[in-house]
């Protein structure tokens, strides 16, 4: 039985950290390209990238990268893309399908579209993968497995870049989706960036208390704060350019957020034991929710390895005589 031709002749990664690095993984495994070039802006990166394997061709440019490439994915922070795309605009082969990562979607339309060429088709995407770990030795090709990925192709994209570019996503693992680019940074804001901002905060508040000790705020961190610290080790650069380019559904969404926590503030207040069990009901059924699509493992405590009960030292016998 013969391979089936890749996907795209050549893949251009812009940017190399653990999305980057993920997707030259898992296209490779997959033979969805037929070679990858990647460039990154520290010297170290791309010396990173090359000793790891993750491309066929390490260059020092943005251009260069984009050179007869008929996929380029600009894996970098958002606040970036559109000086990237003002710099490969000139250089980008007609027909290639120029795509990114970013969480927020209608700053990159905005940003990048403008300098793109006629004859090439952009179609934005947001694969809503990750962890709280970045660079090159991130990646790993499973990453995207049942996770979902949302295209934002502006008005007027070539219906068949789109199909082709989500082809590409469902074949590294990926679920798809497709809607407007101001729709998904709605849904994002809720989804993934507000609780961001709560773990930053939450972390922030507790560095800052002074009853409470930074090494009893560690030790004790099982207690919820734990997960709260994973979230709040995501990369800075990234979540200070999410914020700033989709300030106005995450300001939306934190408005009311701070409803919902004056209405539980109300609720303790006031010893309303009902509103607080109601609340907490609803939202455990949220959690179930997610368990039951796929979207989290429904192991105990998320699944977290735990260490065997140590051995105890066996008993001595029993003497009747002893006191």
């Amino acid at each position: 039985m013969s391979t089936p031709p890749p996907l795209f002749n050549r893949l251009a990664l812009i940017g190399v950290g653990l999305i980057g690095s993920s997707i030259a993984r898992a296209a490779r495994a997959q033979g969805a390209v037929g070679s990858i070039v990647a460039t990154a802006r520290s010297p170290v990166t791309r010396r990173r990238v090359a000793e790891l394997g993750l491309a066929d061709q390490v260059v020092e440019s943005n251009a260069a990268a984009v050179e007869g490439a008929d996929l380029v994915i600009v894996c970098i922070p958002v606040g970036a893309c559109g000086p990237v795309a003002q710099e490969i605009g000139p250089h980008l082969m007609p027909g290639a399908i120029v795509s990114d990562v970013g969480s927020v979607k209608g700053s990159v339309v905005r940003d990048m579209a403008p300098h793109l060429p006629k004859g090439v088709h952009f179609v934005p995407a947001h694969p809503v993968a990750g962890t709280e770990y970045s660079g090159p030795d991130a990646g790993f090709a499973e990453l995207f497995v049942n996770r979902w990925c949302i295209l934002t192709p502006p008005q007027g994209t070539d219906a068949a870049a789109t199909e082709k570019l989500a082809a590409f996503w469902r074949l590294i693992g990926a679920n798809v989706e497709t809607m407007a680019p101001d729709h998904h940074d709605l849904v994002l804001a809720v989804t993934s960036h507000l609780p961001h901002l709560i773990a930053y905060t939450i972390v922030g508040t507790a560095d800052e208390l002074e009853t409470v000790t930074r090494s009893e705020v560690l030790k004790f961190s099982a207690g919820g704060f734990r997960d709260f610290t994973r979230i709040a080790a995501s990369d800075p650069t990234m979540w200070r350019d999410v914020f700033l380019a989709n300030k106005d559904a995450v300001l939306e969404m934190l408005g009311r957020f701070n409803e919902d926590v004056s209405a539980l503030t109300k609720a303790i207040r006031k010893g309303d034991g009902d509103a607080l069990y109601e609340h907490f009901a609803r939202t455990r059924a949220i959690r179930k929710g997610i368990v039951q699509i796929g979207q989290d493992s429904p192991a105990p405590d998320f699944g977290r390895p735990h260490p065997d009960l140590p051995h105890a030292p066996l008993p001595k016998p029993y003497a009747a005589d002893e006191t």
